[in-house]
Order: C-alpha cells, then sequence, then structure tokens
C-alpha cells in the first residue's frame, strides 16, 4: 500500500486518554478526564427506558425531536431573553463536539482564518486543519486567563471567518464578563465572522455569578452558534447528547452538513431529556451542587504545598505546583500519577508554543470520598 498522506499528521492520542491510561496503570485516583464518578438521577434512567418501551427506538427527525427542541427554546429563551425558534434554529446533537465538528465543516474554507484563545479545548484545532482552516491563536495565561482584546483585535483581517470562544472556559475555569461579551461585540460589528461559542458548562457556575451566553447580547446572537451538552449537564458524558442554537441562516447551512454526517442522535434519549428537561430544578440546581464540590476540595488541600484561584465554572479547579517543582508540567503530571497515584492534566499541551504556567487541570466532579482520598495525597506532596 503507498504511504498514508495523512490530513492530520501532528494529532496522536490526547492526553486525556494518555493520563486515563496512566491512571489506569498506576492504580491512581483520576482527576484528569472530565467525567463524574457518581450515579446518573435514577429518573433520567427510567425515562430512557420508557422512550424505549414507548417504541422510541428507530431513527429520530434529523433536526431533534420536536418537544426536545421546544424545550430547549423556552430553556434558553427563558434564561437569556432570546427567541430562538425550535422548529428552524435548535438542532439535538450526538454531543457538543459533533456540533462544533459540523459548524466548523459547514463555514470553513480552505484558506480561512479561525481565531481560538489557548488553552483551548483540543477538538477545535484538527477540526479546522481537517477543512484547510488556518489557525489564529490568542494565548491567555495563567492565574486570571483574561482575554487581551487589543491582541484580539490585531488578529482579525479579511481573511477571519469564524471565533471560537469557550465560557466557562476549560480548562482554566474562568468566566468571560459581560464587559468581554460586550467588546467582543464591538470588535466584530459590521464583520461576517461567525462566532462559535462554546457553552457547554453554562449550568456550572459559582459564587453568585450569571453565565454571560452570547444569546444575551443581539449582536453576537445573529451571528453565533451556541454548543450545548447533557453530558456534562445530567453527568452522562457517555451518552453524547448535546445541541447547538443559531439564526436561521446559520442553522440552514449546519444542518446541511449534520444530515451526512450522524443525521441524528439517539431516540429514546431525546424522549427523556425532552421529559427530564421540564423541571427546571434538574439543571438550576447545578450551581450549589457542584459548588459544594469546589468549595470542600480546595478546603482539603488549603494547608498543602499547591496555590490556587478558585475556579469561577465548569467542574476543574487548575493548582500551581511552583512551591513544590520548577519541572515541566507534562514531567510532573506524569510523576504524580506514577509516585503518588493521583492523575491530572497538564495545561501546557493545550496552549501555543506548549507555554508553561506550572499548572495542572484536576477535575472535582467527583464523589466526597473520592475528593477526601486526592486530597490526602496532594497534601502530603
Amino acid at each position: 500500500m503507498q504511504n498514508i498522506n495523512s490530513k492530520l499528521p501532528e494529532v496522536s492520542t490526547t492526553i486525556f486518554t494518555v493520563m486515563s491510561k496512566m491512571a489506569n496503570e498506576y492504580d491512581a485516583i483520576n482527576l484528569s478526564q472530565g467525567f463524574p464518578n457518581f450515579d446518573v438521577h435514577p429518573k433520567l434512567i427510567d425515562l430512557v427506558t420508557q422512550g424505549m418501551k414507548k417504541g422510541y427506538n428507530q431513527y429520530a427527525p434529523m433536526r431533534g425531536l420536536m418537544s426536545l427542541r421546544e424545550i430547549i427554546a423556552e430553556k434558553t429563551n427563558s434564561l437569556y431573553g432570546s427567541k430562538y425558534h425550535p422548529d428552524t434554529e435548535v438542532t439535538v446533537t450526538s454531543g457538543a463536539t459533533q456540533a462544533i465538528f459540523t459548524i466548523i465543516a459547514a463555514f470553513i474554507h480552505p484558506g480561512d482564518e479561525v481565531i481560538i484563545f489557548k488553552p483551548a479545548y483540543d477538538s477545535y484545532e484538527p477540526s479546522i486543519k481537517l477543512f484547510g482552516g488556518t489557525i489564529v491563536p490568542v494565548q491567555l495565561s495563567a492565574p486570571d486567563f483574561k482575554v487581551d482584546w487589543q491582541d484580539f483585535a490585531q488578529k482579525i483581517t479579511n481573511k477571519t471567518k469564524m471565533v471560537i470562544i469557550n465560557t466557562p472556559h476549560n480548562p482554566s475555569g474562568t468566566m468571560l464578563s459581560k464587559e468581554d461579551m460586550l467588546t467582543l461585540e464591538k470588535l466584530l460589528k459590521n464583520t461576517n465572522i461567525v462566532v462559535l461559542s462554546d457553552e457547554v458548562y453554562e449550568h456550572i457556575i459559582f459564587d453568585g455569578q450569571e453565565h454571560q451566553s452570547v444569546a444575551k447580547f443581539p449582536g453576537l446572537a445573529e451571528r453565533s452558534f451556541i454548543t450545548a451538552s447533557f453530558g456534562k449537564t445530567f453527568h452522562t458524558t457517555g451518552w453524547k447528547m448535546g445541541y447547538c442554537l443559531a439564526p436561521k441562516e446559520l442553522m440552514t447551512e449546519f444542518r446541511k452538513v449534520h444530515q451526512f454526517n450522524v443525521f441524528c442522535s439517539n431516540h429514546p434519549m431525546q424522549y427523556a431529556l425532552a421529559e427530564y428537561l421540564k423541571t427546571a430544578e434538574h439543571y438550576l440546581s447545578l450551581p450549589g451542587f457542584y459548588q459544594q464540590k469546589r468549595d470542600l476540595f480546595l478546603s482539603l488541600i488549603k494547608d498543602s504545598r499547591f496555590t490556587f484561584k478558585p475556579a469561577a465554572g465548569t467542574y476543574f479547579q487548575l493548582l500551581n505546583y511552583t512551591k513544590i517543582t520548577d519541572e515541566r508540567d507534562v514531567a510532573f503530571a506524569e510523576r504524580l500519577t506514577k509516585e503518588h497515584k493521583i492523575a491530572s492534566i497538564p495545561v501546557s499541551v493545550f496552549n501555543l508554543n506548549q507555554q508553561d504556567d506550572k499548572v495542572l487541570r484536576f477535575c472535582f466532579a467527583k464523589t466526597d470520598d473520592t475528593l477526601e482520598q486526592a486530597a490526602e495525597i496532594l497534601c502530603g506532596i
């Protein structure tokens, strides 16, 4: 067979897979990969079973079950004062990552530039490269990860086709402010730039803060896709269920690709989610639920040699280790896994030129018992 001309020659196994494999190999507590280790709400499980028994076992509508799209639109419009129409502006997807890939596939042509903020979720860049796009990075730095909007403005050219934002932000746990969103809105005015707003942690926010969705800002909403994740919201990452919202003109193009990408998503789960979302407390209770876990984790490690700024959102906490070692974060993360039996994610792998801020990402979406065991290890380092 002839040599394969790879479209993604630089892509290898993700850091999440690497660290989880190491956690298994060394019998370490796994706070690396971002998934909960506690049970899904029994009602949601029962509703999926009901959906199967009621016959929701064949292809779902390509756009998604109408009852689910209606309640997604109702939820979003109620929270953010928007006016998304369930028929033309909401599509159910097989997870947020599929939505992100499909958006990029639908809009990025060879030579188009896409501005991303680094550290960035690792699916953005390979998807852009697959369709011939050029990545234009804006580097954020610990501990605040604030956007330098002057730097951002200088990166906009006549080739800029898309900007990808992520708030609350993975891996830093920070959030874009209202002022940030207004600045972005102003900078993109009178352009044809599309915004892909990754808002999968929209319901996991702390300390009384409000999520600043692009849906709140008309000048952004008119040019934006919002991607969201039921997996992150309802502790069901393995279900790979999500959705996206966008104005009709943008969504029309999205659906052209979506129908040939996955066509539709899991039917009985759509039935279950439509029913489950009718009780708003199922998602409105998440800030309190996860803040308790964040606060427990941080209180348990307050006397350790790690330093931190409490996460504003997501279920990830960055810990700075400069008082412990000057090792690069990848080496230190590996050593923690092998020698101390606790796995984390080194953040430099998501940065421009692997900028090393000496921070590791820990997932606190775990049982209290797991967090207590992890904290005992961290305090002993």
